[in-house]
């Protein structure tokens, strides 16, 4: 049964017919994320001063030319541009392969599982402005996970779930809320009815991983009592894409 809220938003469980705005929300919210990990990472001081060397050097080579001291500098800040791109496509890809191929069979036959949207009514008619999922872990049991409250990537395993009872846990993912729709409590609202499921099903935490460039993401995670319990650098691409990159990985947990 939909949970009704504020702002004309109500919590349901997903449907078939979601499914492609559902995907559409999925990749838009995925790599929407390209552009602030591009100019975070371009405004790191060691690629700052990377850029002017070769800036300079490209001043030198093209004899004063002011043009292909542009051109070196340029080249440096798409390789940049790249390395984030690659990163976040390349987990978009890959979960599009996985659980996002059949929503229905990853996580509505199985019980442990949840997969929810939030429907809006605009202009008189019902539209999926939101959606969340929760996949049931096991102690030990490791994923592959890039939350895109999102976007978070694989991380070891967690000193909270390791501390756990019997070890079981929810996990976060695909938490994406459309542009529109921010600020408006709709990822509040997606989140705390993942909390619900946890609670529901004997879950003893709920954890998620969100990527340094989603600041709101983080925000949003420590006003609902979400803490970091750790911090990695692997985004499962080429690991000289994520040294340039520069993207961090957060681990966010809450016990329920």
């Amino acid at each position: 049964m939909a949970q009704k809220h504020n702002c004309q938003v109500s919590i349901r469980e997903y449907r078939p017919s979601d499914e492609h705005v559902v995907i559409s929300l999925f990749r838009t919210g995925l790599l929407e994320h390209v552009y602030p990990a591009f100019f975070k990472a371009l405004s790191h001081p060691d690629h700052v001063g990377v850029a002017l060397s070769i800036s300079m050097a490209g001043y030198v080579l093209g004899g004063s030319s002011y043009f292909q001291a542009l051109l070196f500098g340029s080249a440096w800040a798409g390789l940049i541009y790249y390395c984030c791109h690659e990163i976040y496509e390349g987990y978009m890809m890959r979960r599009l392969s996985a659980d996002m191929a059949d929503i229905q069979a990853s996580y509505l036959e199985n019980p442990d599982n949840g997969f929810w949207v939030a429907e809006a009514d605009v202009n008189g008619q019902s539209k999926v402005v939101g959606v969340v999922a929760v996949m049931g872990k096991r102690e030990g049991e490791e994923g592959e996970r890039f939350d895109d409250c999102n976007g978070g990537l694989m991380g070891g395993g967690s000193e909270i779930a390791q501390d756990a009872g019997d070890g079981s846990y929810g996990e976060m993912s695909h938490v994406i809320v459309a542009f529109s729709w921010r600020r408006k409590t709709v990822g509040s609202q997606l989140t705390r009815k993942a909390l619900d499921f946890c609670k529901e099903r004997g879950y003893t935490h709920l954890v998620l991983d969100v990527s340094s460039p989603q600041t709101a993401a983080v925000s949003l995670c420590e006003k609902l009592g979400f803490v970091q319990t750790a911090s990695h650098s692997n985004t499962h691409a080429n690991r000289w894409f994520s040294k340039l990159a520069r993207i961090n990985v957060m681990r966010m947990e809450k016990f329920i």
